[in-house]
């Protein structure tokens, strides 16, 4: 097969690239610009684009397909060069589900909490020893690329995106894959430049319900009122799974989730993430992965890249870094930091970077996010309103929005950042949540300053353990 991928630089369509190419497939590709950490891992592969640009006249007939990345331009000059061919055009999703189609499909959906969700289960497949193909949205531990794609594997786990597909194809991405096994983990408005009112929203996952194969199964987070009404409107061949929060305990700044008599140490903390467990639990039920197995391979899950991730700490003091940048997706962040070491201050600070959460519309949905933190600071940059061609907002503006006694709002990166830097960090952990960078900052070399640590500091585990991690 030989297939042509336009904007191949995108960070699912150089993993999808690099993954038929480990599959035996002839790859070639083009974009106007690629970034690190996709140029480099192209190059690693020897799939790279000689020079950057468009070049219609590298298409040719025997072409078997062109995969159509969202960077690209509906008016992309190879994009026609392509129709006039007569070229089959596929979208990233609509192809993952060309080359499972055969296979029994597992698909995470959910505002919040899917990658988490989706790495939890491609872990306990993989320490399982069990093979699989998959598409995740973050890179994980024991996995070299975000996509794998394999002749004789039998389940295709995917991450639902609802964002959409491609530049000519509107529908989003979690509709293309028609799951035998689909979870929900919950609904917070989001990606409002697309889905103007919040009904329009949960309409598009109203519509992943339907795509669910015949007698298909669909698990979703009971505590949402939008899941319970998708639920109720399921067709009658469906099986619902409704899920909530795990039983588990806390004990001196570490999770344990309660089996039976049993405690089991978890790497990783939060209502929201024994939520995530409880959800990751059925869809493993249904694929076949029994409790014990489960309960074992949760003991090193270590959690995906960004979501809560230590970047420095000491005896006194955790930084810790999370891509949250919506409102929900603050507020349980905020809130499992501070739960998890109450004896500690939290300071959160967090950056408003995403076209939603610069919208002056959206705004007030922030109101409280942050509520739990003893210390709030927001940042933004004018710069990125203008660039996102938003009507500015001013400080003032956000500083209502939130609602927050004693909130801090910076536009100045350097600023934010020295007043952080003089502070005092004993018992006081810091929570730094952006899918940005703070136009530009080094986070990590920022949190190794304020907790005087060059390496990564390692707690001491006070508890006497079974070496499989499950406590009697």
């Amino acid at each position: 097969m030989r297939i042509h991928f336009i904007a191949i630089g995108g960070s699912a369509m150089h993993n999808l690239a690099i993954a038929l190419h480990k599959k035996g497939y002839q790859i070639t590709g083009s974009d106007d610009e690629i970034f690190e950490p996709s140029k480099s891992r192209l190059n690693q592969y020897g799939l790279l684009p000689e020079k950057d640009g468009w070049n219609p006249d590298q298409l040719s007939p025997d072409i078997d397909a062109i995969i159509l990345g969202m960077h690209a331009h509906p008016d992309n000059p190879e994009l026609q060069r392509a129709k006039e061919l007569g070229i089959k055009i596929y979208s990233y999703p609509e192809y993952l589900y060309e080359q499972t189609k055969d296979k029994t499909r597992v698909v995470i959906g959910g505002s919040h909490g899917k990658t988490s969700i989706t790495s939890m289960v491609m872990h306990v497949l993989k320490t399982s020893q069990i093979d699989f193909d998959y598409m995740v949205g973050a890179n994980l531990d024991g996995f070299d690329t975000m996509v794998s794609l394999k002749e004789d594997t039998k389940i295709a786990v995917f991450e639902g995106d609802e964002y959409l597909s491609s530049p000519i194809d509107r529908r989003p991405k979690f509709h293309l894959y028609h799951p035998h096994v689909a979870l929900l983990s919950g609904i917070a408005w989001d990606h409002i430049n697309v889905f103007p009112t919040f009904d329009n929203y949960v309409e598009q996952f109203r519509e992943f319900a339907k795509q669910i194969e015949p007698n298909g199964s669909l698990i979703y987070f009971e505590g949402d009122e939008n899941l319970q009404a998708i639920a109720a409107q399921a067709r009658p061949d469906i099986t619902l799974y409704p899920y909530k929060e795990h039983p588990s305990i806390i004990d001196d700044g570490v999770s344990y989730l309660s089996y039976g008599e049993r405690q089991i140490r978890l790497q990783v903390f939060g209502k929201h993430n024994v939520q995530n467990i409880a959800g990751a639990q059925l869809i493993c039920s249904k694929i076949g992965i029994s409790d014990e197995q489960f309960y074992r391979a949760m003991v090193s899950f270590k959690g995906a890249a960004r979501r809560l991730e230590i970047l420095s700490e000491n005896k006194h003091c955790t930084v810790y870094y999370d891509f949250a940048h919506s409102p929900s997706k603050l507020k349980a962040t905020t809130s499992a930091v501070k739960q998890q070491f109450n004896d500690r201050k939290l300071v959160a600070v967090m950056e408003l970077h995403t076209y939603s959460s610069l919208k002056k519309e959206f705004l007030p949905h922030y109101k409280g996010c942050m509520q739990e933190a003893d210390e709030a600071l927001v940042f933004f940059n004018p710069k990125t309103i203008e660039h996102k061609r938003l009507t500015p907002i001013s400080e003032q503006e956000v500083f209502d929005a939130f609602a927050q006694e004693g909130l801090h709002v910076y536009t100045d990166p350097e600023l934010l950042f020295a007043e952080l830097r003089a502070k005092q960090w004993d018992q006081t952990n810091l929570l730094i949540m952006t899918s940005g960078n703070f136009s530009g900052q080094d986070l990590k070399t920022f949190a190794k300053e304020i907790t005087g640590n060059p390496v990564q500091f390692k707690r001491k585990d006070n508890w006497l353990q079974h070496p499989d991690g499950m406590m009697s």
